[in-house]
């Protein structure tokens, strides 16, 4: 008999909060991960079995690009967006989104764009890392375009490469993608009770109401509040924006003093 050799590497990003709980929600069944992909979109679009999604657990980590991972948008569709994004490639790429999904939203395929937060530092500013003087400019072109196109929807959104620029490029990318004809779901997930994040000042996130109150706080200035868990229509194409949490509990040790923590389970619910 054939042994499999092959061997797994993880970084050590994997096993902390968000990603963690992401590659274990992704780490079930196609039918189990569909249901609870459906739950968090419900019901503004569903996930079957058959959708294509990423990361696919602790086997298959990497998290989708969609100007990279094939799969997700029609023929074309990554490299207009890449072109969109960045002047020069290179080493440079589209942002990595937690979890990626194909779905249905009103008969059409579309997608569910997540980000994930297991702790409410995580959802802070930040700024563009981009170095490359060509890609920092199409980057500022493209969220000036998108923000033009978020306030003719509702006045309020000031997108930026300079603050708070990750919550930037989330909306510009779910604006981007509705404008070429892909419908959209932006949830931001937050991991509740994630209690292996509980060190230094760290506030972790107890419940669906508290995390909505840090998503209000922290994107202030930057999304129109009134935006959130709402649907736009972008030129007959469906664009609703999120706020969800979930619970993925996960049993931590730490059985000799010092030494690294061992996952010995997990339970995926409470999704709300």
């Amino acid at each position: 008999m054939k042994h499999d050799e092959r061997t797994i590497t993880f970084r050590e990003r994997e096993f902390k909060g968000s990603r963690l709980r992401c590659l274990l929600l992704t780490s079930q069944s196609d039918t189990e991960v569909a249901g609870v992909l459906t739950s968090l979109v419900a019901p503004h679009a569903s996930v079957t079995p058959e959708d294509r999604w990423a990361p696919r657990g602790l086997r298959e980590p990497d998290e989708g690009k969609l100007g990279e991972t094939p799969g997700f948008l029609p023929e074309g569709g990554p490299d207009a967006l890449t072109r969109w994004w960045l002047a020069n490639p290179g080493r440079a790429n589209t942002p990595n989104w937690d979890l990626v999904s194909t779905c249905r939203i009103n008969d059409r395929t579309g997608l569910v764009l997540v980000e994930a937060k297991a702790h409410e530092a995580e959802l802070g500013d930040n700024q563009c890392g981009a170095v490359d003087a060509d890609n920092i400019d199409r980057i500022d072109n493209a969220l000036a375009e998108a923000m033009a196109g978020w306030n003719t929807q509702m006045p309020g959104f000031v997108l930026s490469a300079k603050t708070h620029y990750q919550l930037s490029n989330r909306f510009a990318f779910a604006w981007k993608l509705a404008t070429m004809g892909v419908p959209v779901v932006l949830v931001y997930l937050g991991f509740l009770d994630a209690k292996e994040m509980e060190w230094g000042d760290r506030v972790l996130l107890k419940s669906q109401a508290r995390w909505r109150d840090c998503v209000l706080d922290r994107s202030k200035g930057t999304i129109q509040q009134a935006a959130w868990d709402r649907t736009f229509d972008v030129d007959g194409t469906p664009v609703t924006v999120l706020i969800r949490s979930a619970v993925v509990a996960i049993d931590v040790r730490l059985p000799v003093a010092g030494a690294g923590r061992l996952l010995d389970d997990r339970l995926i619910g409470d999704v709300s």
